[in-house]
């Protein structure tokens, strides 16, 4: 049995897992695999294996209500198919109609599903990030929680929306101490997870009152860490454990992240990217929400800034054009996730496609997103994750309209990864790129130099070339993406 993920040795921006170096890409469902009834994450798990994709996020205590930009998905359960880590007793009735939780109660099907889906995540290789909390967003939200005062059997104090992720409230508090234990020492067994505290936690909210400020939801969030670290030093093993501060609401969605990165006691910082996204004190347009936006250039400036921080950095839930669930939105999402991991970044993009009773997407998600995911580990079998670095200053011509990223090695191996940053819409967008050139700071030598269509996920024929410093390469005519490998074989 591997030990538990972990931060590699030799390079801390990607993880050491089962003895080896690992980089983590996903589009997964929507978080719900365990709290859906109808849905068979056995048969999700065994198509994530077949295509690859190594990497999924799970929520065990937030049930999410579908809204006009948020489409249906294994988060937002008809209330008799949901199932919390509570069991369901009465007497009285809950806010959605089904019996009152009594918290006291552990619920047997809860907790047998959830040993299951990690036991055989962790049997095929598939990291799980296992999120305790959410933000709960608003009220009709909220009534949907099991630790809403009229929801359950336990007599707690009615609070709002706002204060949930809060330490103002100590009985509520003792209740979610009690909940986290339950699942680490239930969870502790298991290699393949990290532990989130938290989603989205935010503060600062104009629109509530009485609004905790940042400073409070980040101390909650930093006693929970306390709580995990402190039980797992007298267990066998110590995980992971990400997330990110939280969200200020003042005004205008604010995203920052220098917290997560200096103080808040993560081991993996998660940035949700929005249009104002902050790290190192400046604000990145990174695509707004269900947007369509690629924004690309500051996607990958985002990233490269990232790489400087002292943590390995994941560009969690990216959902500028998810919602959309054709060609167009998932190909905004290949080139973000094939930036993001040139940049040093790992990845997660929801794919809406999966549902229960539809638990390996649909003929066209299998085609594009789901396919083209498992095109990332195919290419990445050929890079030594742990000795590569971002290089993006290498590139010195790349073809008009594109953003460049390169990974590059000590052997004098070279990875570049080329998109067209046209946005959807524009006159430009899907135009063949034709009789273009890359020129790259290389050393002088023979390189074998491969292409690599993240479409198709094939690989050209190699071909021997001369290259160095300022040699420029030809490229064939490409849509949208390509990527190439230059293999130093001998300096010259």
């Amino acid at each position: 049995m591997p030990r538990p993920i972990a931060l590699h040795p030799e390079n801390p921006k990607v993880f050491e897992y089962d003895g080896k170096p690992l980089m983590l890409f996903t589009a997964t469902e929507h978080y719900g695999a365990v709290m859906n009834r109808p849905f068979d994450y056995l048969r999700y798990l065994g198509d994530m294996r077949e295509k690859r994709i190594n990497y999924t996020r799970l929520f065990l205590l937030f049930r999410e209500l579908q809204l006009p930009t948020n489409p249906y998905s294994t988060c937002k359960p008809e209330s008799p198919d949901y199932i919390a880590p509570f069991g369901r007793t009465g007497p009285g009735k809950a806010c959605d109609g089904e019996p009152k939780y009594d918290l006291e109660l552990w619920d047997d099907e809860f907790f047998c599903r959830l040993h299951e889906f990690l036991g055989t995540a962790e049997k095929y290789g598939i990291i799980v990030e296992v999120t305790l909390f959410s933000n709960t967003y608003s009220p009709a939200v909220w009534s949907c929680n099991p630790l809403h005062a009229a929801n359950n059997l336990s007599g707690l104090d009615d609070i709002t929306v706002a204060d949930y992720n809060t330490l103002r409230d100590p009985r509520r508090t003792e209740l979610m101490e009690r909940y986290v234990e339950k699942v680490v020492r239930e969870t502790n067994r298991y290699t393949n997870i990290m532990y989130e505290i938290c989603n989205e936690p935010g503060g600062d909210n104009i629109h509530l009152p009485n609004s905790p400020t940042c400073e409070e939801s980040n101390a909650w969030v930093g006693h929970f860490i306390k709580l995990i670290r402190s039980l797992e030093s007298k267990m066998e093993n110590t995980h992971l454990i990400t997330g990110q501060e939280a969200y200020s609401f003042d005004q205008e969605l604010l995203l920052y992240t220098d917290l997560s990165f200096d103080e808040i006691d993560f081991d993996v910082v998660m940035v949700h990217p929005t249009n104002s996204t902050v790290i190192s004190g400046r604000k990145y347009l990174l695509g707004g929400f269900m947007s369509r936006e690629l924004y690309l250039e500051n996607y990958r400036e985002f990233c490269l800034e990232g790489y400087k921080r002292k943590k390995p950095m994941c560009m969690d839930e990216d959902n500028a054009a998810t919602a959309f669930k054709d060609v167009c939105g998932w190909t905004i999402h290949r080139k973000r996730a094939w930036t993001a991991i040139f940049c040093g970044a790992h990845y997660n993009c929801i794919d809406f496609s999966v549902l229960p009773y539809l638990e390996t997407g649909t003929p066209e998600s299998n085609r594009h997103i789901r396919a083209w995911m498992g095109y990332i580990a195919d290419y990445l079998d050929g890079v030594d994750l742990a000795k590569a670095r971002p290089a993006a200053d290498a590139i010195q011509k790349a073809p008009c309209g594109t953003v460049g990223s390169v990974l590059g090695e000590p052997s004098g191996t070279t990875h570049v990864y080329l998109a067209d940053a046209a946005e959807y819409g524009s006159p430009e967008y899907g135009r063949k790129i034709e009789a273009s050139e890359l020129v790259l700071d290389l050393k002088a030598g023979e390189y074998r130099v491969e292409l690599f269509s993240p479409v198709t996920g094939m690989f050209s024929p190699a071909a021997i070339l001369r290259l160095g410093d300022g040699v420029p390469l030809r490229l064939p005519d490409f849509c949208h993406d390509i990527a190439v490998r230059l293999k130093l074989l001998k300096e010259v």
